[in-house]
């Protein structure tokens, strides 16, 4: 379509304006995310090897992969309202540069004591950085344009899974020996670099606000500004007090959803390499192949299912189909994992798809609710307590898989905490559209509801 309806009504030219916003930030924002989630997740793909090497057990592993999620969880609010104060382009290069130094420096993660806390550091500075995106994304999209804006970013998570796979299996099989290093601590410097290279980018390339842009025309601006005025006011009854957004227990709900999804997601990130190798494959390249085709299943499915969350305006049973088919996939992994290595293998990558693809369709609810300073806390809040799951999940599998021999038992546990977050989307997030003009519910609405 060249021009399109907005929501006050008037005729404008929006879409190529936005297909050119979308074109300058969302490429190089999925760049970043890429570079963030191979730091963060390439520890599961070194394990196969720097465990045997150090002599450290699944519990050891569990707990310095799900540490991360402590520091993630302290740093990540103060994070977000700093960018909401001093802009994105400051707060994205500090963030980025931490993470890649800090991923660098695991290179001497040689005891477990080193292990935690270069982990828990690694938290500490990738923190703020996806809730970041996602409130700097509302800054230039309005809502009935985020969900596929949402996908697109968040995809890259699964295509880093594409690259960093076969990337980490190459590395760890070419250059183990290479100046006295194991091939595991190459990852770790290989990898870890770009980011250092991709921070200083971030002060160049990006701009924090629309009217800032010198890459769009006075009238282009004008447009956007004027677009995003009449979405947020076409919204009646968001909460724009974190307090209150808190006392009415909306956000407790979604912190609840999201804690759910995470869960999935950590298992599926930190363990799917070592479900590969329990099947049968031993390679770490061979390994890396597998699950970069799974990944890329994962990608295209959060895109699929961001474009039909934006076209139907629906995002609620989007977000709960998807994570129906998560846990019932995880929960087919855990039966046939002694049973059938195919089945197994279809059964992760179906379990990829559905957790991944309610992760960008999810975040439409809270931003339907939340605007201002509880959208810039509130976003944050939600994905640092929610993401205190992936530390839990991660070290449940480890202990699981310590005490039983195999991953059966921890997979159910995680399958059965999946399921939960369409329980409780259903029954406490209301039915909404973001292409509607009716108002949001009140709080006085939503505290009705959660009685």
């Amino acid at each position: 379509m060249g021009s399109t309806q907005d929501i006050s009504g008037a005729k404008a030219p929006l879409d190529p304006i936005y297909r050119k916003v979308f074109l300058r930030l969302l490429p190089f924002l999925m760049i970043l995310w890429t570079l963030a989630w191979i730091d963060r997740v390439n520890i599961g793909f070194v394990k196969l090897t720097m465990t045997e090497d150090l002599g450290w057990s699944e519990a050891v592993y569990g707990l310095g992969a799900g540490i991360f999620f402590i520091g993630y969880f302290l740093f990540e609010v103060p994070s977000n309202l700093l960018l909401q104060k001093i802009g994105a382009k400051k707060t994205l290069m500090r963030i980025t540069i931490g993470w890649g130094l800090t991923s660098i420096a695991m290179v001497f993660a040689t005891t477990p004591a080193i292990f935690y806390s270069l982990r828990f550091l690694l938290g500490v500075f990738e923190a703020g950085f996806y809730p970041g995106i996602i409130l700097y994304l509302t800054y230039w999209f309005p809502a009935k344009r985020r969900a596929k804006a949402f996908g697109t970013f968040m995809s890259a998570s699964a295509f880093a899974g594409v690259l960093g796979g076969p990337l980490a299996g190459w590395i760890m099989n070419t250059f183990d020996g290479v100046s006295g290093l194991n091939g595991w601590q190459w990852v770790f410097i290989v990898e870890g670099t770009p980011s250092v290279l991709a921070g200083f980018v971030v002060w160049f390339y990006l701009t924090d606000r629309p009217h800032q842009a010198k890459w769009l025309t006075v009238e282009e601006r004008e447009a956007i500004a004027e677009d995003l005025a009449a979405d947020d006011n076409a919204v009646e009854g968001r909460e724009h007090s974190m307090l209150q957004s808190l006392k009415s227990g909306r956000m407790w709900q979604f912190i609840a959803i999201f804690f759910c999804i995470i869960s999935a997601n950590s298992a599926l990130t930190f363990f799917g390499p070592t479900l590969v190798q329990e099947v049968g494959f031993k390679d770490p390249l061979a390994i890396g192949w597998i699950m970069a085709a799974v990944n890329l299943c994962g990608g295209i499915g959060m895109i699929l299912n961001g474009l039909h969350c934006d076209r139907s305006g629906e995002s609620r049973w989007h977000t709960a189909t998807a994570v129906t088919l998560g846990a019932i996939s995880l929960a087919a992994a855990g039966l046939l994992l002694n049973v059938s290595a195919i089945g197994t293998l279809i059964a992760l990558g179906l379990a990829v798809v559905g957790t991944m693809s309610a992760i960008p369709v999810f975040w439409q609810m809270p931003n339907w609710f939340l605007a201002g300073g509880a959208a810039a806390g509130g976003v944050a809040l939600i994905n640092s307590m929610a993401n205190l799951a992936g530390f839990g999940a991660p070290y449940l599998l480890g202990a699981v898989k310590d005490s039983t021999g195999n991953l059966s038992l921890g997979l159910f546990i995680v399958a059965a905490v999946e399921i939960c977050a369409a329980l409780l989307i259903l029954k406490f997030v209301p039915p909404f559209r973001t292409n509607a003009t009716t108002p949001a519910p009140t709080s006085n609405d939503l505290t009705e509801q959660t009685v």
